[in-house]
């Protein structure tokens, strides 16, 4: 009789397996080894004095200081959408779940762009009514820029955990003569303690990486002085230490979420199947206050940038513009198709040993890759380009680099889907195939792969979906000459020229729009 223990089968993973898992994670910390030689190479005295600066403390303080208030403001936004969409008689209208997912495709460099475009001398609401308002820019407008962007990872995990809660907890705390208030406070908000962390977690890691929504907002962080440090050749070793510090910064998350996480257990431990909530009706009052919070929300977060691209594509036809927007696609699609299928290719060894033999060694490879995603992808690829240009000075500024990076950054995404499907394929079918006469590497592909075939689909879409939109990594790494719908967006609105960078708008938004669109489809036909 089979115990169903993979282990007992084979203690090891099979080389080849573990060995694009291994180079996959040579990578990526000799990019975080880099990052760290480069910094000390002064002596850890310029090292310390480096990091002490008034200067870089300012931009530490600015930069936590963002990330605490688009938290914020965030929960705002996303837990009343999340409890909206499922504790109440609107959970029945599917298109509320829809919307709270579609501002993903808008990234906060688009978002910037287009509440830049909105005031100032020669903006869209002058245009309209000769009036003219000032530009939201700062710490306010890349608040705005990045929280209507970043609000939907939050959401996504609120409302995962809000349907999973079991409402017996709420009848028995309603039994002991708890009221309303009581129960939300003492029953159900610390069951939504484990989404809110893993989702802040998101937020924060990329309000740590972004430098498009806080350049054009010209809001000082650490990652905005990164970049101008490195692009204006000033001063490297100071550029290094300074991401450095984002590293150390998403280290220190990453370690702080497993130890709040770590003891958390939130499960039942009764028998039975859990019994469906009770959808609140919504009062007359009730539902014009609930229209018109989604009426502002999505209104913000979706009209406002649509509307501001299809004003200026009206305004200003962008005949002239579109041979480099075309041009501008094809590079785009030229990093993400290659891009998303390496990182599939990748996840899967990763995934495969992770799932199948756990150990040591799989944990840390997973460990591993799961910091290269959370590391702001500025440093990575700061990282990438001096290692190439000083080891590999053939790789440097390549098509390849570049595709490389954006597959090791996002190989976490695509790994997601791929461990799911591996916990629902049982280990004995590859033992029946292989008593069948089969190698192990045939017996893989001929009964377990079939069945990961959705998931490493859905973690390629993921990948290619991010590597679209991906900023910093790919102006930092494009070849000479080459200018993907993101850096060409980012650059037309860095320089003020609105008008010329909607057409580039609207491309990258039509694909992230229509990839969003797919995974949500597949979410719908999985559940």
């Amino acid at each position: 009789m089979t115990t169903g223990n993979w282990k007992s089968v084979r203690q090891n993973p099979p080389w080849y397996f573990l060995l694009p898992a291994v180079l996959a994670a040579l990578v990526l910390a000799l990019c975080i080894l880099y990052l760290a030689l480069r910094a000390v190479e002064g002596g850890w005295g310029e090292l310390w004095e480096t990091l002490w600066r008034r200067r870089n403390l300012v931009l530490l303080g600015n930069t936590l200081r963002l990330a605490v208030g688009v938290v914020i403001f965030t929960t705002i936004l996303a837990f009343p959408l999340a409890w909206l969409s499922v504790r109440t008689e609107l959970s029945r209208w599917k298109f509320i779940s829809l919307l709270g997912v579609l501002p993903l495709a808008i990234p906060g460099y688009i978002m910037a762009w287009a509440i830049l475009s909105l005031g100032g001398d020669y903006g869209i609401i002058y245009r309209l009514t000769g009036q003219t308002v000032p530009r939201i820019s700062g710490y306010w407008g890349a608040l705005l820029a990045i929280s209507l962007y970043a609000f939907p990872y939050l959401y996504l995990n609120l409302r995962s955990a809000l349907l999973g809660l079991d409402p017996a907890q709420e009848d028995a705390a309603r039994s002991l003569g708890r009221g309303p208030v009581r129960i939300f406070l003492e029953v159900i908000l610390p069951q939504c303690r484990p989404a809110f962390l893993a989702g802040s977690l998101i937020i924060v890691l990329y309000v740590l990486g972004d430098f498009g929504s806080v350049t054009l907002m010209r809001y000082e962080t650490i990652s905005h002085a990164v970049f101008i440090q490195y692009n204006s050749l000033l001063d490297r070793q100071t550029a290094s230490g300074l991401a450095l510090i984002l590293v150390l910064l998403a280290a220190f998350l990453l370690w702080l979420e497993i130890r709040l996480l770590g003891r958390i257990r939130w499960y039942r431990v009764g028998t039975g199947t859990a019994r469906g909530v009770r959808l609140a009706k919504l009062t007359p009052l009730a539902w014009g206050g609930v229209s018109v919070f989604l009426l502002l929300v999505y209104g913000a977060a979706l009209l406002t940038p649509l509307g501001v691209i299809f004003f200026w594509l009206i305004e200003f036809p962008p005949v002239g513009e579109m041979p480099r927007v075309w041009r501008a696609l094809g590079d785009s699609l030229s990093v993400a198709i290659p891009a998303s299928l390496l990182a599939g290719a990748a996840a899967l060894p990763v995934a495969y040993i992770g799932v199948r033999y756990p150990s040591g060694i799989s944990r840390g490879l997973e460990r591993i890759s799961y910091f290269g995603y959370a590391m702001p992808p500025l440093a990575l690829a700061l990282a990438a380009a001096a290692i190439s240009l000083q080891l590999f000075p053939f790789l440097f500024q390549t098509l390849g680099l570049l595709v490389v990076i954006c597959a090791l950054h996002f190989l976490a995404e695509g790994m997601g889907p791929i461990r799911t499907a591996l916990y629902q394929a049982s280990p004995r079918l590859e033992e029946a195939a292989r008593s069948l006469g089969c190698n192990p590497l045939k017996a893989f592909f001929r009964s377990t792969f079939p069945l990961l075939l959705r998931g490493l689909l859905a973690g390629i879409a993921f990948v290619f979906l991010s590597v679209m939109k991906e900023l910093p990594i790919t102006y930092i790494l494009s070849p000479w000459g080459f200018s993907p719908l993101a850096v060409n967006i980012w650059d037309l609105a860095n320089e003020g020229m609105y008008a010329e960078a909607a057409p580039h708008a609207l491309a990258l938004l039509l694909i992230s729009l229509f990839f969003v669109g797919f995974l949500m489809l597949r979410e719908k036909r999985l559940s």
